[in-house]
């Protein structure tokens, strides 16, 4: 198990500077460094904004304030960067050049809340969404942007995370699917599953928590929580499909699939610790050596994933779609996880990745290695 992310929320207004940025980034730096001396794994450190339109009100101010912070984390050793959502469909499209400008910035289109569809948020959301596809020669240029669905501030994931208007304050998301693949496999069965899930989770994440909350007092800096999710890894051993494989009922994508993710959900959401973010089971396909493996052999599909999102996880995390897919096509599936989060109440995210020159069946070729390459996924 690592920490995958400490991530310090902050809010920026007229009176931002860079002595304010330093001191937040020094303090997110002492908080790594104290889980460091007690044996954590960290891997990196963000910090996040409040949604950015209350401190850029044009499209140059944007800009300006976006290039000001990804200096700004590159001169105080922080790893990425945040600036949240916009809900304004005239505003979407600005954060093309976010994206395209910076190698560390990423952000996010709202485009539902808990009662509504913001269909002309979806649209523009889509249309961006296949314009970032061809920055880059494979379409890595998504990793960096997702559509938020109901999802609320404080989650240390990227690209969800944004702060809200309060004091900084700090949160953790882990890379921890290795322990769910050994409880499973101690468990041999879905019976056994969930006690074997809430017991190693239950000791690891209070251990994470009492430190937090010592680190909290001595950095003075508030403690959103953890958020419980499992984070998967691209370690064979650590994958979240061959964990529940581990439980007898086959093939991941299968018969049986969607019960044991309403377990491993219900059991994280029962750990007594603070929580933040998705507290739910996430499903990277491109992020965990199984996922990526079982879609290749023709196991997954758009439709099963939204179906598992009904019961645990974060919608639809790195998908590998056609680059010839249609603005029409990315706004039907947008649509689809919003009408989901809304009937579900449950926060949902989308982040599509659009191939250029590949094809559904085709293999992506990405050479970074928090990926596994897998097969384009039928939209």
């Amino acid at each position: 198990m690592k920490i995958r992310t400490i991530t310090t929320g902050f809010p920026i207004d007229e009176t931002f500077s860079e002595k304010q940025f330093s001191k937040l980034a020094e303090t997110t730096k002492n908080i790594k460094e104290a889980f460091q001396n007690n044996s954590y794994d960290v891997q990196t450190i963000r910090m996040s904004t409040q949604p950015w339109e209350p401190y850029a009100a044009t499209r140059s101010e944007l800009m300006n304030k976006v290039k000001e912070l990804h200096q700004l984390t590159k001169t105080y050793d922080i790893d990425y960067f945040n600036i949240g959502p916009t809900m304004d469909p005239e505003k979407i499209i600005w954060l093309s050049p976010v994206i395209e400008q910076t190698t560390n910035g990423f952000c996010t289109s709202q485009i539902c809340d808990s009662k509504e569809i913001f269909f002309d948020a979806a649209w523009k959301t889509a249309q961006l969404i296949k314009q970032l596809s061809n920055l880059e020669p494979n379409g890595f240029a998504n990793l960096r942007f997702a559509a938020l669905c109901n999802v609320g501030p404080s989650s240390p994931f990227y690209p969800a995370s944004y702060h809200d208007t309060g004091k900084p304050s700090f949160g953790i998301g882990l890379e921890n699917s290795d322990l769910l693949y050994n409880a499973f496999e101690q468990a041999k069965n879905i019976k056994n599953a969930k006690q074997h899930l809430k017991t190693l989770f239950e000791s690891t994440y209070r251990e994470i928590e009492k430190n937090a909350h010592q680190i909290s007092k001595h950095e003075k800096i508030s403690y959103n929580g953890i958020d419980v999710s499992i984070s998967s890894s691209v370690q064979k051993n650590e994958s979240i499909a061959y964990g529940f494989e581990h439980l007898g009922l086959g093939s991941f994508g299968g018969a049986g699939t969607l019960s044991i993710a309403k377990l491993v959900t219900e059991t994280l959401q029962n750990i007594p610790v603070k929580k933040t973010g998705y507290c739910g089971l996430m499903l990277p396909i491109l992020e965990d050596h199984g996922l990526a493996t079982r879609n290749t052999q023709g196991h997954l599909s758009i439709t099963k994933l939204l179906l598992y999102s009904s019961v645990c996880g974060t919608g639809l995390d790195t998908i590998p779609l056609p680059g010839d897919i249609t603005v029409e096509t990315i706004y039907g599936i947008l649509l689809d996880v919003a009408s989901l989060s809304i009937k579900l109440q449950k926060p949902l995210s989308a982040r599509l990745m659009p191939i250029p020159g590949k094809k559904a069946g085709d293999l992506t070729a990405f050479d970074f290695p928090y990926f596994v390459n897998s097969t384009i996924m039928q939209p």
